[in-house]
């Protein structure tokens, strides 16, 4: 069984609010609202967005690294 998404955790461990997470995806924030209070299904792709997100932010993390 999946482990349920929480998208306003996920939010905040990549450090984003719904505001800048709205403008980001070109999405209304009442949209973004609606999606966390699951009042209105969450696209797959908002899940797929996040994960690779922490991902390339792991990775510019690493080159922040090694450019030292």
């Amino acid at each position: 069984m999946e482990e349920k998404f929480d998208l306003k955790s996920e939010l905040k461990s990549i450090g984003m609010t719904q505001k800048e997470f709205a403008e980001f995806t070109n999405v209304n924030q009442n949209t973004v609202s609606r999606w966390i209070r699951e009042d209105l299904p969450m696209p797959k792709w908002v899940k797929l967005l996040i994960e690779n997100y922490r991902k390339a932010k792991v990775l510019d993390d690493i080159q922040r690294i090694y450019r030292l």
